[in-house]
């Protein structure tokens, strides 16, 4: 199974003035654990992630005042839409993260995360009659 057929194509895209609570809401609201930080002045695409706000309010910084670009992550991995779920694994696992941002020549397309590969290596859960008959 290759990236694409694992990836979440809602790709949220914020800039590095962003609040930190700014990102937070609008992850919460799409339900997502990372958004692509655009800036075009500086490094171009990096990614900020759950963890990396969690991290900000657990050492008391005002979510308020912390923007986006204090916060993101710029030496950033990405991944192919024709990569494997295995090298997409691979590449999490050799760099201790839990997101890919998927890039293809126009830009993101999406990302994917461990969540999503599980998904696709888990077995199908058994329906409700399954589990009775």
């Amino acid at each position: 199974m290759l990236v694409r057929d694992a990836m979440s194509t809602m790709v949220l895209t914020i800039g590095p003035a962003h609040t930190l609570r700014q990102a937070a809401r609008l992850m919460s609201a799409r339900r997502i654990g990372a958004a692509v930080v655009h800036d075009p002045d500086t490094c171009g695409l990096g990614i900020l992630t759950e963890r990396d706000i969690l991290n900000a309010v657990g050492a008391g910084q005002d979510p308020d005042a912390e923007t986006a670009s204090a916060h993101t992550t710029t030496d950033v991995v990405f991944a192919a839409p024709g990569w494997t779920l295995e090298e997409a694994a691979a590449a999490m696992t050799h760099g201790g993260f839990r997101h890919l941002i998927v890039l293809d020549e126009d830009g993101p397309v999406g990302i994917v995360s461990v969540r999503d590969i599980i998904r696709c290596w888990s077995p199908s859960r058994p329906r409700p009659a399954e589990l009775v008959g």
